[in-house]
């Protein structure tokens, strides 16, 4: 057989084995799990469809998906663990791709048990489905939340974490720390992602690029907290999903350099890695207003506000450690995404008519 012929038939033997793909009706799931039936691989999703935000939204995102070949849908809650296992045993993933979770900074204040739930007691389901079931590379998201009251820029992930500034960033860095034993005792290969500030077409109603944009069309204040000088590091959707796909096909390893005097904090002697999933490019949000004016033709009212409890002042990731893994580069500037984004909520909302109001 030919190298090239050996090539050819070991990509068959991977294209037929199934990603799995936690929240798959979420913004980052839905676009994963898309680049990787492009790609013709199966995919198998999970997703509890809950009501946090939009739920015609989350459906419509799935009706997208289910008119690719290679995709099937489960509808369960990650904290029934035996239905996960069920379904981990059923298709036997090599890879699993959890990006299911509670979001929401502010709403983790008010509702803290639902961030237990979904981000502890689900997580741990994951966990335990992909040890018992020979999973080879559990991908999880973490968050870019988890560097708290950390000021020294850029963020990296050989920076210590250990004082978020909420719930949901605490139960992200508990992630990170239960992903870890997990590799430790079981040599589970597992992969966090911190993301930052993550925007794009099918994006989420509850983030600042969709508020904003809604504000202004229907002529309703813009809420800039900080008074607008929040800065944030905002990353293209196709930039992230270029970085998790590739990522699927680096199982984490451990560092042979580690060194328990001296530990690394993005790194460890399991299998166990760290990355962070940004644009290094942070911009003000009194600029994002700025080019959502420019491409829906309006202008903002601008509301400005003190900052909220919880929230960091600014955004920035150092992602030279991602860069070396696997030759990630963001390749789309905030006034593309945003002319993109703009260009989709219109389509998406003049044949939705109904769904203005997300």
């Amino acid at each position: 057989m030919t190298a090239q012929a050996y090539s050819i038939l070991q990509r068959k033997t991977i294209v037929s084995e199934p990603v799995l793909v936690t929240g798959c009706a979420g913004f980052i799931g839905f676009h994963t799990a898309a680049k990787l039936l492009d790609m013709n691989r199966r995919v198998v999703g999970i997703d509890n469809v809950n009501a946090y935000y939009s739920q015609h939204l989350k459906r419509d995102r799935l009706s997208e998906l289910a008119q690719r070949p290679g995709f099937t849908f489960s509808e369960v809650d990650l904290s029934n663990s035996d239905s996960v296992a069920k379904l981990v045993a059923t298709h036997r993933p090599l890879c699993v791709v959890h990006l299911a979770a509670q979001a929401g900074v502010r709403w983790s204040i008010e509702n803290p048990k639902a961030f237990i739930d979904s981000n502890i007691v689900g997580f741990l389901s994951v966990l335990e489905a992909c040890r018992h079931h020979a999973v080879e590379h559990l991908i999880y998201a973490s968050s870019s939340s988890v560097y708290g009251a950390n000021t020294k820029l850029p963020f990296s992930v050989g920076d210590t974490v250990d004082h978020p500034l909420s719930l949901y960033a605490a139960t992200k860095k508990a992630n990170e720390l239960l992903a870890h034993s997990y590799s430790h005792l079981y040599r589970l290969p597992t992969t966090g992602l911190r993301f930052f500030t993550i925007y794009g077409p099918w994006g989420r109603p509850d983030m600042a690029i969709w508020k904003f944009t809604k504000a202004i069309l229907t002529g309703e204040p813009v809420e800039l907290y900080n008074h607008g000088h929040m800065r944030r590091d905002f990353t293209y959707i196709d930039d992230v999903v270029e970085s998790i796909v590739k990522l699927t096909e680096k199982p984490a390893t451990a560092n042979p350099l580690w060194n328990s005097d001296r530990p690394d904090p993005g790194t460890s002697d399991a299998p166990w890695r760290i990355y962070n999933i940004g644009n290094r490019s942070p911009v003000e949000l009194l600029h994002v207003v700025e080019l959502l004016e420019e491409n829906l033709g309006r202008k903002a009212i601008r509301h400005l506000v003190d900052i909220q409890p919880g929230d960091v002042r600014e955004t920035y990731a150092d992602i030279d450690t991602l860069a070396n893994a696997v030759g990630f580069s963001p390749a789309t500037p905030i006034e593309v995404g945003i002319k993109r984004f703009v260009d989709w909520y219109r389509e998406y909302h003049s044949h939705r008519p109904d769904t203005i109001a997300l």
